[in-house]
């Protein structure tokens, strides 16, 4: 298994972007350059990488390519296919994007979005996405979410049948998976079920945690990982069972130190399992 996170160094270049994330202890990392890049600071990037065994885990394509407006629809297919482009040049393991959503907001949720009539549309962008680009060593994937397809791991199998395209495959965030106090009290069983199913197919995974505040309703929360109830210890014993360069890489903190505090959280419980970062 890999791990990463951002750097927060300045990096004018593939040297010095290589040694933050060495002096952070990671082994996989951000994609660092745009779709813009040219061609010889995406080959010095990669290159770099490969040198330091770092594993570029992910270019993101944050976008809606769902939108009901025809112009932002377009332009999120052409970043999402620009995105994937990228990652077959730098070597990256994935491009990876949310399926969209049909309401105003580009990441949901809206009532549409868990409709039939919506997992169809999934399919046809995904596909004109990956048969746009045509790439033979990168995949395009979606980020599991709480109220969107992918939102389960019998979702994301279906998705797998109905896109029917090989280099179409899994990006896992257990913790966007957590949308009940059903599945917040059996966050494991929630990751060994999604592993056992389509663990082979993952290309990428998110690190975070989640809290259930005891109030009326339910209100969950993202917080940093060791604050809340994901199970690591399911999910690192999990991961390390999978291809080796497996990625989990942290994201959606504030600052260095709480990078730093997750880390150790992490670290230590893949020291208690068995499991080496």
């Amino acid at each position: 298994m890999r791990f990463g996170g951002p750097v927060f160094d300045d990096c004018p270049d593939a040297e010095a972007w290589v040694a933050a994330l060495k002096s952070e202890g990671y082994t996989a990392a951000y994609c660092p350059v745009d779709a813009k890049a040219a061609d010889d600071v995406v080959r010095a990037y990669a290159t770099a990488a490969e040198k330091a065994n770092i594993v570029i885990a992910e270019v993101g394509a944050w976008s809606n390519p769902l939108s009901r407006n025809d112009e932002e629809r377009r332009q999120a297919l052409a970043k999402s296919q620009e995105a994937l482009a990228l990652a077959e040049r730098i070597g990256a393991r994935c491009c990876v994007n949310i399926a969209g959503s049909r309401g105003e907001a580009w990441h949901g949720p809206d009532p549409e979005d868990l409709t039939e009539e919506t997992f169809d549309l999934i399919v046809e962008s995904v596909c004109a996405i990956i048969d746009a680009v045509k790439p033979e060593r990168a995949f395009y994937t979606l980020e599991t979410m709480p109220w969107m397809y992918p939102d389960s791991t019998e979702s994301y199998v279906r998705l797998i049948r109905a896109i029917g395209r090989k280099q179409f495959a899994v990006h896992f965030d257990p913790t966007n998976l957590i949308c009940s106090p059903q599945r917040y009290f059996n966050t494991g069983a929630v990751i060994r079920e999604f592993c056992e199913a389509l663990g082979p197919h993952i290309r990428s995974c998110h690190a975070k945690d989640i809290s259930m505040e005891p109030r009326f309703m339910v209100h969950l929360d993202e917080v940093r990982p060791g604050l809340g109830k994901l199970d690591y210890a399911v999910l690192l014993t999990e991961l390390n069972r999978l291809d080796p360069d497996v990625p989990l890489m942290m994201e959606h903190l504030r600052s260095r130190e709480e990078f730093a505090e997750a880390a150790a959280y992490i670290r230590s419980v893949a020291a208690r399992v068995g499991v080496t970062l």
